[in-house]
């Protein structure tokens, strides 16, 4: 059989290898993970796990650890605009070629073994991080965590950010249910970091059973305003991590992620660097200057205009929720939606979470997610079950819906591209210069 050569033929092959494109399980990618060597991204390694704000607290820590001038590895998905972005050395995308040699590895060392689109990713990212001799690895969880792929790797440090519902068909029906899903990227005897100020019971449940020495936004850390700037404080406490002798602080300016949750996600990054400063030193300044240099894509993006664009990744009712909160911050404008969503989300509970907030949704299709997408007129019905009296209006794909969002509104309006990662990656790929 004759093997691509080009990354775009290996993600196709990727995509053919497995009858299901999400198959959870440790099995088959440690074997795998083993007969390539059991490669180590980095001797010192963080796993990000949690419903939403996994990628903005990697984004964070990637740049926090930068500004001390280590050598850093950040694996996160799904991408927006290309596959590279998923694996990032010193804030570089991979390249091509570098990830079409590290899957050739990866298919001499599988034999038979069958692996998913996102195994051969985390398989890749590892190999690659071992290579680049990396002074911190961080891994972004794909789905769940006890059993998604990047837990082949123990980790120094897990952080969990926020538990909401999606993903029920893998992870179960509520909070409590899949925060045990995610405690376990918890190992024993390191800390746990929780970043959210409302856990379920299970999350702390399933921590404990694992051993993990639990550090908790609210109680053993916190982030509190100033004027014109934030403070974040590690209370005075014996724990794994803190310490009563050495409290510490770190004061930093307004974040330019601009979603009220990122303070959260900024505070459980800083948590994790204070848990490890006996192994990576500490440098508050440092931190401060990262926190603000921070970007990332997709994230309440303003691309400007007239009327403006703001562009998110929000695809569940916990970051709808963020979103409608921040609306409600805002200068009160006409809003539209450009707006769609794969088969497996709670589009009704999106749609209720934002209610009247948006005057107009414009809905298209999602069309290259294979079996997941939707056509337009199916995320309407969904829609409608909570918004039946909503103007919505139906679009081939998302050029089409954002033209139409754009041509309705006044200059002063606001035009709001969410959903999905496939529905912001198409608006932002027809910027002139995407951020």
């Amino acid at each position: 059989m004759n093997l691509p050569d080009k990354l775009e033929d290996w993600l196709d092959y990727q995509q053919r290898q497995h009858i299901q494109p999400i198959a959870l399980g440790l099995q088959r990618v440690r074997d795998v993970w083993r007969a390539l060597g059991a490669p180590r991204p980095a001797d010192c390694v963080i796993s990000v796990g949690g419903t939403n704000g996994k990628g903005s607290t990697v984004a964070f820590l990637e740049a926090m650890l930068r500004a001390r001038g280590l050598r850093v590895g950040a694996y996160t998905s799904p991408h927006l605009l290309r596959y590279n972005e998923r694996v990032r050395i010193d804030a570089r995308d991979a390249e091509n070629t570098a990830l079409c040699a590290a899957f050739m590895r990866i298919e001499q060392a599988r034999g038979a073994t069958p692996l998913t689109y996102f195994e051969y990713g985390t398989l890749a990212a590892l190999l690659l991080f071992a290579d680049a001799h990396l002074d911190v690895a961080l891994l972004e969880v794909g789905l769940g965590g006890r059993l998604d792929a990047v837990n082949i790797v123990d980790a120094d440090v897990a952080i969990v950010t926020t538990i909401g519902i999606d993903h029920t068909e893998y992870l179960g029906p509520d909070r409590d249910s899949i925060g045990r899903e995610k405690a376990g990227i918890a190992r024993a005897g390191r800390p746990l970091i929780i970043g959210a100020l409302d856990p379920p019971p299970g999350l702390l449940d399933g921590a404990r059973a694992n051993g993990a020495s639990v550090l908790r936004l609210g109680v053993d850390f916190s982030v509190v305003p100033q004027i014109d700037a934030w403070r974040w404080q590690a209370r005075q406490m014996a724990n794994d991590g803190f310490d009563k002798a050495q409290p510490a602080s770190v004061q930093f300016a307004d974040l330019s992620l601009r979603a009220p949750h990122q303070i959260d996600n900024a505070a459980a990054a800083l948590a994790a660097l204070w848990a490890l400063r006996t192994r990576l030193g500490w440098d508050a300044v440092a931190c401060a200057r990262g926190l603000q240099a921070t970007r990332l894509r997709g994230r309440l993006q303003s691309c400007g205009g007239q009327p403006e664009l703001i562009v998110d990744v929000a695809h569940n009712p916990q970051a709808a929720s963020e979103l409608a909160l921040w609306l409600d911050a805002q200068p009160r404008v006409p809003t539209h939606a450009v707006f769609s969503a794969l088969a497996d989300k709670d589009i009704a509970g999106i749609g209720a979470a934002l209610g009247a907030r948006i005057a107009h949704w414009h809905v298209c299709a999602i069309s290259d997610a294979g079996a997941r997408g939707l056509d337009a007129a199916s995320v309407a019905a969904r829609l409608r079950v909570a918004l039946p009296q909503a103007a919505i209006s139906l679009h081939v794909h998302a050029h089409a819906a954002l033209a139409a969002a754009r041509a309705a509104l006044p200059a002063s309006g606001r035009v709001l591209a969410f959903g999905s990662f496939h529905i912001a990656g198409a608006v932002l790929d027809r910027l002139p210069s995407p951020v």
